[in-house]
């Protein structure tokens, strides 16, 4: 189990917000935090602390008028950190290489693949033509319905026909090298993880698994090693005292190594 930090890029700055609050319509998110550092600062400090695997997500749409400062900010964390970082947000087959060539080691995928409540198996197919399936990460965040985890789409607000369970992860994980997958109803709300779809995840033997949303404490992230089996990595975000939160990040990035 690893801690795999994070930058999340609002409206060009650095930001923490509650996930499902996000909308294109106004740029407008519910604001758990925001930065007066670059998202380079934060790549920086990952970088000197050796901790690798972390995610830089863009939230602006890309036809957003704040999205090619959020673009810039990401780029130069990719530059601060070459080969460090993932990055996602507006990701396609037709600008992914670009992000790679920026200094991302892979490239987050949700929109794409998934959206209008549907999977577009074809897009995932082109993407991994154009870069190349160890270049990928797909984003499988999810919401309970109706008993079971479902993909949840257009800014999570959307349920798609696509379960997330063990055959799932099995399936997809011939398109992908990690999946990256959030508790949309926990996140950004620091009330706790998603204990069952931990638990879940740790039952499946396969490719890397980050698991985002509602990390809380220190207890949590202990909860989640043994739920996990170990076997999930975590990210924590508004929780994090670097975003205002509680947990000190000074212990958490001993979890870096995986040990």
């Amino acid at each position: 189990m690893k801690f795999r930090p994070c930058i999340d890029i609002h409206n060009g700055k650095v930001k923490q917000i509650v996930g499902g609050s996000l909308r294109d319509e106004g740029d407008r998110a519910q604001t758990n935090f925001s930065s007066e550092m670059g998202a380079a600062f934060y790549a920086e400090m990952y970088r000197k602390d050796g901790l690798k695997g972390g995610h830089i997500i863009l939230l602006n749409h890309p036809d957003s008028e704040y999205f090619c400062e959020t673009k810039r900010q990401a780029e130069e964390a990719l530059h601060a950190y070459p080969g460090g970082m993932q990055a996602g947000g507006g990701i396609t087959a037709d600008n992914a290489a670009e992000y790679l060539r920026a200094g991302a080691s892979h490239v987050i995928v949700t929109s794409y693949v998934f959206r209008d409540g549907k999977f577009y198996r074809e897009n995932l197919e082109k993407l991994v033509r154009a870069v190349g399936r160890e270049h990928i990460v797909l984003d499988l965040s999810c919401r309970k319905k109706d008993g079971v985890y479902r993909v949840v789409t257009d800014r999570w607000q959307r349920f798609a026909e696509t379960e997330v369970n063990t055959e799932t992860l099995e399936l997809l994980s011939g398109y992908c090298d990690e999946f990256l997958i959030h508790g949309v109803d926990a996140e950004g709300k620091r009330s706790g993880m998603d204990e069952e779809l931990v638990e879940m995840l740790g039952r499946w033997d396969g490719i890397p698994v980050t698991y985002a949303g509602g990390i809380s404490s220190l207890e949590d992230i202990e909860k989640l090693q043994h739920s996990g089996r170990g076997k999930v990595d975590f990210t924590v975000g508004s929780a994090l005292d670097l975003f205002g939160g509680n947990i000190p990040y000074e212990t958490v990035k001993k979890y870096g190594s995986g040990k």
